[in-house]
């Protein structure tokens, strides 16, 4: 086989990149065929591939044998007063002909990443090309988060003890928003992300939430209380979500929360069946979700009620 040379991302291999991309999802929906088709097209898929290159910070690198691109990873850099000295290798940021060369081209990537002090380095990879997970896996990434995704029942009743929130829930709601951070930032999570808890930008948000036509805030009540709370929006208001992870027609389950007090009651499973019953009525066919693989309720709770790993977010802090 003739060598691999790497070489700088360049607007010159958009269109060799944008081929690779759709072969890939074409391999990722014969297992997962809720997934948007249209990036199976390689005009959609390096249309995906150019939104990124030209995000400001963008840079990568290709592998090419014989003059043919075989392997691309192109990163962005995020805000780092979330995610830290960052750079993000998104859904439609990396593909190759051969998984092994993943290892050399982030190679090359890489050291101009760390170069500019970028050392937490995050890549999405679809969860069923074990090859691709196994190179990210031997390049010291470990496995963050997940991405799922199922279909919306056909028939789905509303439990009793679930409905629309209200504008007299907003008490509630903020009391209930930081419940899962919280949760996160213990063990085994360790998330400590960075969150705004200010009560009345989170009531105003709530507000908001209500008066939208395409979010859903959903609330449990046990003995008159509200004890839990799901929210709902179009995918388009995602930005986890985004391009070959956004279906068509779907909805996501945003935000998930229930007191500690009933967690095994029951509550979560009804605002579920809420979700799936208002989904079905608001007309949606798909839904999705994203949860922390180390979050153990989460991580068992939600591909229990039926959701699909669809990619894996990937982790590595350098060094």
């Amino acid at each position: 086989m003739p060598r691999l040379e790497t070489r700088a991302f360049g607007e010159e291999h958009l269109e060799a990149a944008g081929e690779l991309l759709a072969a890939r999802h074409r391999d990722h929906r014969a297992a997962e065929p809720l997934l948007p088709a249209a990036y199976e097209e390689p005009a959609a898929a390096r249309d995906a591939v150019a939104e990124l290159w030209r995000t400001e910070g963008a840079s990568g690198a290709v592998g090419q044998r014989d003059g043919r691109l075989v392997a691309f990873v192109l990163g962005i850099r995020k805000n780092d007063g979330t995610w830290g000295p960052n750079v993000w290798v998104e859904n439609a940021g990396h593909a190759a002909l051969e998984a092994e060369d993943v290892r050399d081209v982030y190679a090359a990537a890489a050291a101009q990443w760390v170069d500019e002090g970028r050392v937490r380095h995050y890549v999405l990879v679809p969860a069923t090309a074990r090859g691709l997970v196994d190179a990210w896996f031997r390049l010291s990434f470990g496995c963050q988060h997940a991405h799922g995704i199922r279909e919306v029942p056909a028939e789905t009743a509303w439990p009793e003890g679930v409905r629309p929130a209200e504008e007299r829930d907003l008490d509630a709601l903020v009391a209930l928003a930081p419940l899962l951070g919280q949760h996160q930032d213990r063990s085994p999570v360790f998330a400590a992300v960075r969150r705004d808890e200010d009560e009345e930008a989170l009531r105003q948000s709530f507000r908001e939430d209500l008066e939208s036509p395409e979010v859903a805030d959903l609330v449990a009540e046990r003995g008159g209380a509200v004890v839990g709370a799901f929210q709902n929006a179009a995918v388009a208001l995602s930005g986890t979500h985004s391009a070959l992870a956004r279906p068509d027609r779907a909805v996501l389950l945003a935000w998930a929360a229930t007191r500690p007090d009933v967690r095994g009651s029951g509550a979560g499973l009804a605002l579920t069946q809420a979700t799936f019953a208002w989904a079905r009525e608001a007309g949606y066919d798909t839904i999705v979700t994203d949860w922390r693989e180390t979050n153990l309720l989460s991580s068992r709770f939600w591909p229990a009620r039926g959701f699909r790993r669809t990619f894996l977010r990937l982790y590595r802090h350098v060094p």
